[in-house]
């Protein structure tokens, strides 16, 4: 083997689609800053671009609940999307398969009713 059997040849479609996407980009940003119109006035460069005055601090605290029912979702969410997988190829997993997602549905109703009991799922 020749050094010349190692040059990345193979690379040469993915270095001009790198190249076309930052032109592409640099383009679509310049011509943004030409064509917008930029009219700079005292309300504009305020916090909130409406010109509104800021009533309150903008960092309060979010109360806990917030943040737990978010993570429920964010995991109920995620579960729910291992449902299609199995939906596509549950003609070949025959009886073990449609039995492993029954166990895999209770364990994730067992964890819901779970958090709606200890009242997770209230929103005060």
């Amino acid at each position: 083997m020749t050094p010349a059997d190692f040059v990345p040849v193979n690379y040469l479609p993915i270095v001009i689609f790198i190249a076309i996407a930052l032109v592409f980009g640099g383009v679509t940003l310049l011509l943004g800053k030409i064509l917008r119109p930029s009219r700079m006035y005292t309300a504009k460069l305020t916090t909130y671009e409406s010109g509104s005055i800021p009533f309150s601090d903008a960092r309060i605290p979010f109360p806990l609940r917030y943040y737990l029912i978010a993570m429920i979702f964010v995991i109920f969410d995620i579960e729910a999307v291992f449902l299609y997988p199995w939906a596509v190829v549950y003609g070949d997993l025959k009886l073990v398969g449609l039995v492993a997602m029954v166990l895999f549905i209770g364990v994730l109703l067992v964890g819901y009713f779970y958090a709606w009991k200890k009242g997770a799922l209230e929103w005060d």
